[in-house]
């Protein structure tokens, strides 16, 4: 249906006629979904630059029980961020809401609007001598708001934590239009109910998070970052306890990369310089934050000693951060080596550490008695137990996408056997929802839907998504 022309003058009244877009010509950037999936087709768009605009926003589609879906930087994996019912859900894009509030160097923390990008989060912090860890590749787009509602995970995880450990307070827009202020930046607070955890990864279904605090640590001297050959994901967990207990809490990242996706971003990438190594199954990209210089290098001696292990056969440290980022490079262009090859499905689980050797060796297997076309691509953050486990069909890309159900199911399957999780860190959002009704535990399932009926009791909060 149009938008009744009344309501639209009402929208124009909150945020400005530049602001109201109902013209589809300018609808690409926020209802073009980056997987490709999802095609959103909303009643209007609305650009709000403040909290009080918002809520008026809300208060106005709740008199109207009108569908409500926010948006940050659109780059959601799971269909979190696009419209589930064509013609009849407002689209709310935060991204002019983008503007530091405050800085406490001495308290460690930082409010921010939810519309800033992650990378200007950086840039902000860093440049009151301070550092924000959260990190991954779609940074520059992503918005601080959107890591809160999916609660995003990232590289530096093993160190400090999913967003929801970096957040101290929150101010959030209730689906009534009321704003509940929760921007306190105290370390302990037990007054009750922690109700920011209830919606850091909601996914947007119980409200619209405005402002955010956020923790601050201080900014790392040095890092060692290393690329390294293994035989099997065995070894890789030997190393990872290896590095764990020589290192401690200097260990920022490690991820473990097969060897398929890194020959992908050679044959489609050439402009991606990929390190020289033996050849390996697996490859294993680690990283050390040091807060003070080191005279030897820290690294070297662990893997020195992983070597006459033989937990390793091969390893190269980076000399500089140049080195340091071209390693970097390689793991974050994986996703777009794997679209170019084709027929490209993404997938992202978690599981206990101690079980991924066999949990990949009979996935694998299974995979490959009932799809044997696929070709995996797996790879991710080891060290907290978060895979995304990817397919491509090169020879066929028609064939993931017509059988991605199967694929899922065949997967998930495995991935509750050995009591994992299928979201990690991307969420549920359209494209697990079926999967996590189907998987999850009926009690679970049961709490949630309450706490969406008693915050959200007529559903107008992102409808379609999560519950």
């Amino acid at each position: 249906m149009p938008l009744p022309n009344d309501l639209k003058d009402k929208f124009i009244e909150i945020v400005e006629v530049n602001h109201v877009l109902t013209d589809p010509s300018l609808y690409g950037p926020y209802t073009d979904d980056f997987t490709d999936h999802y095609k959103s087709q909303p009643l209007v768009i609305l650009r709000p630059n403040s909290t009080e605009q918002v809520s008026q926003i809300i208060k106005l589609c709740a008199e109207n029980r009108l569908g409500v879906v926010v948006q940050g930087g659109n780059t959601n994996l799971t269909g979190s961020a696009s419209t589930s019912t064509p013609d009849s859900e407002v689209l709310i894009s935060l991204t002019r809401m983008k503007n530091l509030v405050s800085v406490d160097t001495k308290g460690d923390s930082m409010v921010v609007e939810a519309g800033m990008t992650l990378a200007d989060v950086h840039k902000c912090a860093e440049d009151n001598g301070k550092f924000f860890p959260l990190s991954f590749a779609a940074e520059g787009n992503a918005t601080i708001g959107g890591c809160l509602a999916c609660n995003a995970g990232g590289v530096a995880v093993l160190r400090y934590g999913t967003t929801r450990e970096l957040v101290l307070g929150i101010e959030v827009v209730l689906p009534d239009g009321r704003i509940w202020n929760g921007l306190r930046s105290l370390r302990k607070d037990n007054t009750g109910y922690d109700l920011k955890n209830l919606f850091m990864g909601s996914e947007g279904t119980l409200g619209v998070i405005t402002k955010v605090v956020l923790k601050l640590f201080p900014i790392p001297k040095e890092k060692e970052t290393s690329l390294v050959c293994v035989e099997s994901p065995a070894k890789a967990v030997a190393l990872l306890n290896r590095v764990k207990d020589s290192a401690g809490s200097l260990l920022t990242a490690f991820e473990l990369i097969s060897e398929k996706p890194i020959s992908r971003v050679k044959k489609n990438l050439p402009d991606v310089e990929v390190p020289e190594l033996s050849p390996s199954p697996w490859k294993v990209l680690l990283e050390l934050s040091l807060f003070e210089k080191k005279e030897e290098s820290v690294l070297e001696s662990i893997l020195e000693q992983a070597f006459e292990a033989e937990e390793i056969t091969d390893a190269i440290i980076a000399n500089s951060l140049k080195d340091s980022h071209k390693f970097w490079h390689v793991r974050e262009s994986i996703p777009l080596a794997d679209r170019t090859e084709g027929g490209s499905i993404h997938s992202d689980i978690s599981l206990p550490i101690a079980s991924i050797p066999e949990f990949l060796e009979v996935s694998l297997k299974r995979l490959k008695e009932e799809f044997p076309w696929i070709e995996d691509s797996i790879f991710g953050h080891l060290g907290d137990g978060n895979l995304h486990y990817n397919f491509v069909s090169p020879e066929d890309p028609t064939l993931t996408y017509r059988f991605e159900e199967e694929i899922r199911r065949n997967l998930y399957t495995t991935v509750i056997e050995y009591n994992g999780s299928i979201s990690a860190e991307h969420g549920i959002g359209m494209l697990k929802k079926h999967h996590n009704d189907e998987f999850k535990d009926p009690n679970e399932l049961e709490l949630m839907k309450k706490i969406k009926n008693a915050i959200d009791p007529e559903g107008i909060m992102n409808p379609g998504k999560l519950i």
